[in-house]
């Protein structure tokens, strides 16, 4: 069996013990990143400005506070063209980015036999779409790595006509670390959160006195703060390898973490 054919077998669209079928999984899976996509945009390029920022133009290291000011002043100069940076790319990447990690994800789910993602379906999903997703991810940094110096988005074929010069081998920079940000991102926000929330519904939901939403809330604010820790030295690794000049000598993971 191919690793897609279970789009096209009956079971996928069976609804199974847990409510919902595997194709219906995906579709909220795939429906709540979009909404989230445009709503944590802002914060995403906010993010990425002042660990962007964190290296000077001269390639010295600058205290937090120089960072986080100059990551404001581009915001204050372009408040709507700083938080929407990256947007466009980043909802195209909801299919590219979404479809192939979900679907390995719910795919080795259904191949293995449980009713729901576990952590060995998280780690397959994370190393095997780490090429599907890198690309969007890294036209995304790119879009918005110049604000500072031209006060624009970098237009996307611009991107895409500097990385065909070297067989678009530059969309790839930041894989390595983008396997680990996914695997954290697959272990605590598909697999850990629910797991969590069930034992959450175990120990207070069933008591009545917390809803199904107040229970997801709870795990959701548990799992947040630990993702947060765990992925944020990852995404600095990806914005040092991501956001220098196509045109320029990629940076490696090793000298990403030496500096």
């Amino acid at each position: 069996m191919a690793p897609w054919d279970f789009l096209f077998d009956e079971k996928t669209y069976k609804v199974g013990k847990n409510g919902v079928s595997p194709i219906q999984n995906m579709a909220a899976y795939l429906g709540g990143s979009a909404i989230q996509t445009v709503g944590d945009n802002p914060v995403t390029a906010y993010r990425q400005l002042v660990q962007q920022y964190a290296k000077n133009l001269a390639g010295e290291t600058v205290a937090p506070a120089v960072a986080t000011a100059e990551a404001n002043a581009v915001f204050i100069a372009a408040p709507f063209t700083a938080s929407m940076s990256g947007l466009w790319p980043r909802l195209i990447g909801v299919l590219f980015k979404r479809i192939p990690k979900f679907g390995v994800l719910l795919g080795y789910t259904y191949l293995s036999g449980n009713d729901e993602p576990g952590y060995a379906a998280a780690t397959a999903a994370s190393i095997l779409s780490a090429p599907f997703i890198n690309p969007v991810r890294m036209v995304e940094k790119q879009q918005r790595a110049f604000l500072k110096q031209t006060g624009t988005e970098k237009p996307i074929m611009e991107i895409l006509g500097e990385a065909s010069s070297k067989y678009f081998a530059p969309l790839f920079r930041g894989t390595v670390p983008l396997m680990g940000h996914s695997l954290a991102s697959a272990v605590l926000g598909l697999v850990g959160q629910p797991k969590l929330q069930k034992y959450v519904q175990q120990q207070i939901g069933q008591s009545g006195q917390m809803s199904g939403s107040a229970t997801n809330l709870v795990a959701s604010a548990v799992v947040s703060p630990i993702y947060v820790v765990v992925t944020n030295p990852l995404s600095r690794l990806e914005v040092i390898m991501q956001t220098n000049s196509i045109k320029g000598k990629s940076i490696s993971p090793f000298e990403a973490v030496r500096e």
